[in-house]
């Protein structure tokens, strides 16, 4: 069944909506620039919460990272207690590398060519636990490091679902859409973040969108 990751959260509220919903994993966005950034004390004490509410049925909480030291990532995932984290800049896989298992790249490829050279190349350094994906997939912006709503070519999708273990697409998913790209593509895992918020209100989630999105993918 295909797995659902909810990302920019940034409340307890959308946080057990998004659980409620049956997402798989939170992402919380640790990038300044994003409207959907939080900060680490704020998102320390809302995974505390989450964790206290749901117990073992909390989602795997993750954290999103874009051109940031490993040294920082490293300082901010123990004070909020994450294990897993998504590097969605122009990393290298040698910082993959560096984070030991506990983090994986996203990709931005101009065409299906440069998606496979990347998948070939982030892939030896993907992680192995099967909670997270080994690489997501979003669709290329030439400034935006992703939650652009653009959605990513189903060529491509395919063509890299084809080439690593486990797949998360992301890129202008919504629950109107995502069940039919789910079917074409195939892939693990999708991502959303704009597509099950409140419209013009990043970082506020929808809890309706957010339960019609997980029905779709997982039925897609």
């Amino acid at each position: 069944m295909t797995r659902v990751k909810i990302c920019g959260i940034t409340s307890l509220e959308d946080g057990l909506a998004a659980a409620q919903a049956g997402a798989d994993m939170l992402g919380l966005n640790f990038y300044r620039r994003s409207p959907r950034f939080i900060e680490s004390d704020a998102a320390a004490a809302l995974c505390a919460a989450l964790r206290s509410e749901l117990g073992a049925d909390c989602p795997t909480l993750i954290g999103l990272f874009v051109n940031e030291i490993v040294g920082r990532i490293s300082i901010t995932m123990g004070k909020v207690g994450l294990k897993f984290v998504q590097l969605s800049g122009d990393e290298s896989g040698e910082m993959v590398r560096e984070l030991k298992g506990t983090g994986y790249k996203a990709i931005r490829p101009r065409s299906k060519a440069e998606a496979l050279d990347d998948a070939a190349y982030f892939t030896e350094f993907a992680p192995t636990d099967e909670r997270v994906p080994s690489l997501l997939l979003d669709a290329y912006h030439p400034d935006l490091y992703g939650g652009t709503g653009e959605q990513a070519s189903i060529e491509v999708a395919l063509a890299v679902t084809a080439a690593v273990p486990r797949l998360m697409l992301a890129g202008g998913l919504k629950p109107e859409n995502v069940g039919g790209i789910v079917r074409q593509a195939q892939p693990w895992g999708v991502d959303v973040a704009s597509g099950v918020e409140f419209d013009g209100q990043p970082g506020r989630k929808d809890a309706m969108k957010m339960r019609d999105f997980v029905q779709a993918a997982k039925a897609g």
